[in-house]
């Protein structure tokens, strides 16, 4: 196994441990200057939110979601950047908001 192969295998298994081992989660929706619609389910770790589910809904009707199972493809990727709802622009949505995209 190459360093890469490596690190991307050492990614997959932070996000898979957070993901599978949460006990909190919160679920948030923010659209982009586009029309698209972002959906995002966040866990914590060390003092901070950590996206591990995101979907993109894009004002064309496209879906892409990203997760540890699928990391990223080429119209994008799972956000390796702490979210901070206090500041971000995002609105708190239920749970059942969420899974309905995410299911889609």
């Amino acid at each position: 196994m190459d360093d890469l192969e490596r690190i991307a295998a050492e990614i997959m298994a932070y996000y898979r441990a957070l993901d599978e081992c949460a006990t909190l989660r919160r679920h948030f929706r923010h659209a982009d200057e586009e029309g698209g619609l972002w959906y995002i389910e966040a866990v914590p770790d060390r003092g901070e939110w950590i996206v591990v589910k995101q979907a993109e809904l894009t004002a064309a009707g496209q879906l892409h979601r990203y997760s540890w199972e699928h990391l990223e493809d080429e119209n994008g990727g799972l956000t390796d950047q702490a979210v901070y709802p206090e500041q971000d622009p995002l609105e708190a949505i239920p749970v059942e908001e969420f899974q309905l995209v995410w299911t889609r």
